[in-house]
């Protein structure tokens, strides 16, 4: 059963407009709005339970019954205020409220995948998915970085979100408890990756897109490495290059 919301002013209307709109508004409010079917599905395929369901009067008729009965409230709402609260050019027909988990600890012994003030929200939420794909459990985000859990990095990433264990807002001291070796990349030093053992489990560093990873980090590094560009470009966009590392390192260490 659902319960209709039919005015713009309603309290929840309203969160979720700060939620879909304001990148750091989760922070604050404990919660993040999952806008579509898609980013719905994978929390759902996680074994997460969203605290709310909104639907659009148009999709809910045609909504699957999975996500009908996912979340213990559910409202549907007029086309016209959910495409209010939308920050999609074409507004979704459904979105779930999911409650963030407590910030959990540092795990110092599994992969993971180390965010140096990256500032592109695209290459944020493209790097989760890479983690996610290539068996990294882990991704710290230190201070600078884009919001983890803002709508661009959201989307960005897919799903790739519930499978990974997220801590943000760090310092380079909290991360002296990693055992793991950290490996850093460079356009002009560094062993070749194509010809290198890697370790495993360890932790790769992505730095600012510009300024590369801070040198207070880079001097903790265990392994630098190249990636051969045959074409001659002077660098790659980090997303690219954390694929290539990331998925390198799944081939060497669990494949």
């Amino acid at each position: 059963m659902n319960t209709p919301i039919t005015s713009k002013d309603n309290p929840l209307l309203k969160q979720l407009r700060l939620l879909g709109q304001d990148s750091t508004a989760y922070r604050t409010l404990g919660r993040v709005w999952l806008e579509g079917d898609h980013l719905c599905r994978a929390l759902l395929h996680r074994g997460q339970t969203p605290a709310v369901a909104v639907f659009s009067e148009s999709h809910w008729p045609q909504a699957d019954e999975r996500l009908r009965r996912a979340a213990p409230v559910v409202h549907t709402v007029p086309d016209r205020l959910m495409a209010s609260v939308s920050a999609l050019e074409s507004p979704a027909g459904v979105g779930f409220v999911w409650v963030l988990p407590q910030a959990p600890a540092v795990l110092p012994d599994v992969p993971t995948v180390i965010l140096d003030r990256l500032q592109d929200a695209g290459n944020v939420g493209s790097v989760l998915r890479s983690a996610a794909a290539f068996g990294f459990r882990q991704v710290l985000a230190l201070r600078g970085t884009a919001a983890l859990w803002s709508p661009k990095v959201v989307r960005a990433g897919m799903g790739a979100h519930f499978g990974l264990r997220l801590i943000e807002s760090l310092s380079v001291e909290d991360l002296q408890g990693l055992q793991v070796p950290l490996v850093l990349t460079s356009s002009h030093q560094g062993d070749w990756l194509h010809q290198t053992h890697l370790p495993w489990p360890c932790a790769w560093v992505m730095g600012h897109e510009g300024q590369g990873v801070g040198s207070a980090l880079a001097q903790r590094a265990s392994r630098w490495v190249r990636i051969a560009q045959p074409g001659g470009e002077e660098s790659l966009n980090v997303a690219a290059a954390a694929a290539i590392c990331l998925h390198a390192s799944a081939v060497s260490g669990q494949l």
